[in-house]
């Protein structure tokens, strides 16, 4: 097995962290873990530049190394502002490295945000990018934060959001769970590394239904929800301010 940082060997802690070692790792463990990840990531990356408007802000929640922006600023450059928040310190300090010369120019902005305080982080949205984050905040917190976000798009802007989900019913999301475990062992992942993994995210990555995120939606005012991604226990929707 490979010592490489980049590799995820990652021991978690007792409680799930997205500390150096993961932020090192972040690239293989997604690429490892989230099935069909690169269809995933092309079908946001499609989507937001359908909705991207020129001069407003590009917004990625939970914007981790950098990534999905990396796309959108090679594509749009100046044309567009781009931010991205985390509260992971490793994250953040990647991030900022891999945009260096840009947040000199002010053409990117890579913000510490904790996602459970109230406010907008910009009115002047076109595209908001929320990929595997809302389901780290509590729930109580998840429609305030979609509503948040709501607030931060231009009319015709768009949010992608993507989250892990809960079967509909106990019995499908077993089935469901068993197929993506099965799906990272085939990646090269031992039942002890994803049984620790499990178990230090419990209380941490807390998912609901698939229903249950789409009411979150409407009921932040979205009036316009489509789901343009599944596989088993993942999900994504696209959601339009009118």
């Amino acid at each position: 097995m490979s010592t490489d940082a980049s590799t995820d060997n990652v021991t978690p802690k007792d409680k799930w962290e997205f500390d150096q070692g993961v932020a090192d790792a972040f690239d293989d463990m997604l690429a490892r873990s989230i099935p069909q990840y690169e269809v995933m990531r092309a079908a946001c990356n499609s989507l937001a530049c359908a909705y991207a408007q020129p001069h407003t802000d590009i917004l990625d929640i939970g914007c981790s190394r950098g990534e999905a922006l990396s796309t959108l600023v090679d594509k749009y450059g100046a044309r567009n502002r781009f931010i991205g928040v985390d509260m992971s310190t490793p994250m953040l300090e990647a991030a900022r490295a891999r945009f260096k010369a840009l947040i000199n120019t002010s053409v990117v902005d890579i913000r510490e945000h904790d996602l459970r305080s109230p406010g907008t982080i910009t009115s002047n949205a076109s595209v908001v990018l929320s990929v595997l984050t809302i389901q780290f905040t509590p729930i109580e917190y998840r429609l305030r934060i979609l509503t948040d976000l709501y607030k931060s798009l231009r009319k015709g802007g768009a949010l992608i959001l993507v989250e892990k989900v809960l079967g509909a019913t106990h019995a499908i999301d077993s089935a469901q769970v068993d197929a993506y475990y099965g799906y990272k062992e085939s990646n090269g992942y031992s039942q002890d590394q994803i049984d620790r993994k499990r178990l230090s995210l419990e209380g941490v990555l807390v998912p609901v239904t698939a229903h249950m995120n789409e009411e979150f939606l409407r009921a932040a005012g979205f009036n316009q929800v489509d789901s343009f991604w599944r596989w088993m226990n993942f999900a994504g929707w696209i959601a339009i301010k009118d």
